[in-house]
């Protein structure tokens, strides 16, 4: 399994090392922003590639949490029990599709 604080730490020495951005958060979250645009472009176009950007949102999330002192891998497994533990209902949309709507409770407002 991959060690995301080790990969938080290599995201940052190769952004140090290559002079890159380590303390504009907000530039940062536009990268990551404009990444995620560019795998949605490439596969609304049915071109390849989108893996590869997918990666590169992932690079920006791990330099992000580690300018931030994040432990992304904590997040990740946190946030992966609360949703198995979610209640969902299920309802159509205007267009006929299945879309499905989290039950709030006392415990997960």
């Amino acid at each position: 399994m991959l060690d995301l604080k080790e990969l938080q730490k290599e995201v940052m020495r190769n952004k140090l090392e290559k002079g890159f951005n380590t303390t504009d958060v907000a530039l940062e979250f536009c990268r990551a922003h404009e990444e995620l645009s560019e795998a949605f472009s490439k596969f609304n176009k049915n071109q390849g590639g989108v893996a590869e950007e997918f990666a590169d949102v992932a690079v920006f999330l791990l330099g992000m949490s580690e300018i931030l002192g994040f432990d992304l891998e904590k997040e990740l497994v946190l946030k992966i029990e609360k949703n198995k533990n979610r209640k969902y209902k299920k309802e159509k949309s205007p267009d006929g599709k299945d879309i499905f709507i989290r039950i709030k409770t006392d415990e997960d407002p």
